[in-house]
């Protein structure tokens, strides 16, 4: 065996989600033989890579087909998270990637989709934080149970900036962190876009692989102000199956779609999808229409990223500060875990084959 051979073999393998051999997309790495064992590091595209045991299955029998039967082979998984940005990475240096959750209306559940994402992603290793861009109707403190906790303070190039909570191995960062809960924020837009944009240059985010930010319901100021501020890798709308919120999310996928905006939309998942009893784990009950939300996506020709069940669980983790990724409730962890992976997959699907990323000019 000869590390020409292993190639050769491994070139008949492709990345499944972007269409060329693992040999042209440079994911090849340190071939080590020796005598019938051979090893090698794969890199993925992102550490939370659903393709990763189908890249092991397809490497291991192309080279016991193509080169050596009995051989034994044994594969390391590294990451290298793709990144598509152009903007010189001044803002938010080290994020690669930033998605952001939006939904037309309020109420289906855009934060329980939001955190419960970051959490998958983090789940499969990808390095996350979660922005809580709700400045007047904060979720994230009570989803993650640090209600009355507040970040500290650090100095870094010579100015202070926030450190941004950690729990569950995400780094969390609320306008409900640094105001008691009992008060209103009563602000005007351009108040509220102020603070968006704090949150984007006075909080030390560090290192991310996905930065994940909840936004607001609707199309407003704090949406045009983030997407002028940073790149934005793209976008996850979520609405619920009845009409009401397919209503209010096709002003979301036209707000993103319009050549003003065109910020790339990642998907479209259905929240609340049906509803299955815990004792009835099998029975599903679509209290809210069937699948309106998968043909919303079919008639924008969008991803459909998959189905959220209305599960009692999801709904008393989050008020109890353990969101669904970390509580004992397998059929929504199940779900969010596969609407993670499609998520992950467009977005490097995008990174590899769409213009790069920057804040976007709005002329309104």
């Amino acid at each position: 065996m000869t590390e020409e051979a292993i190639l050769k073999a491994l070139s008949n393998v492709q990345e499944p989600d972007l269409g060329k051999d693992l040999v042209t997309l440079n994911m090849i790495r340190d071939i080590k033989i020796s005598g019938n064992d051979v090893n090698f590091t794969l890199v993925l595209t992102t550490p939370a890579c659903p393709m990763k045991d189908m890249m092991r299955t397809a490497s291991v029998n192309a080279i016991k087909l193509l080169v050596n039967k009995d051989a034994n082979v044994s594969i390391h998984f590294t990451a290298n998270t793709s990144t598509n940005r152009k903007d010189g990475q001044q803002i938010l240096g080290g994020v690669k990637n930033i998605i952001a959750v939006v939904s037309g209306k309020g109420g289906v559940g855009k934060s329980t989709v939001s955190a419960n994402l970051a959490l998958a992603l983090a789940e499969g290793g990808a390095s996350v934080g979660l922005m809580d861009a709700d400045i007047y109707g904060p979720s994230v403190p009570i989803m993650f149970g640090v209600r009355g906790e507040r970040p500290m303070m650090k100095e870094m190039d010579g100015k202070g900036v926030i450190v941004p909570l950690e729990k569950y191995g995400i780094k969390l960062m609320s306008i409900g962190l640094l105001v008691d809960e009992k008060n209103a924020v009563v602000w005007r837009g351009p108040m509220a876009s102020s603070a968006i944009k704090q949150f984007v240059t006075d909080v030390d985010w560090g290192e991310l692989d996905y930065l994940v930010i909840d936004m607001p319901p609707g199309t407003g100021d704090i949406h045009l102000t983030l997407m002028q501020t940073v790149p934005v890798t793209g976008v996850v709308i979520v609405t619920t199956p009845q009409n009401v919120a397919l209503a209010d999310a096709k002003k979301g996928i036209a707000m993103f779609g319009q050549a003003q905006i065109n910020v790339p939309i990642i998907g479209l998942v259905e929240n609340m999808a049906y509803f299955t009893p815990a004792e009835l784990p099998e029975n599903k009950y679509y209290l809210f229409g069937k699948e309106g939300g998968k043909k919303l996506a079919e008639e924008y020709d969008l991803s459909f990223l998959g189905q959220i069940p209305l599960v009692q669980g999801i709904r008393e983790g989050g008020d109890a500060g353990v969101p669904a990724m970390v509580g004992d409730e397998p059929a929504s962890q199940e779900a969010f875990r596969s609407f993670a992976a499609q998520a992950i997959r467009n977005i490097a699907i995008r990174n590899a084959n769409i213009s790069r990323t920057e804040p976007i000019s709005v002329v309104v």
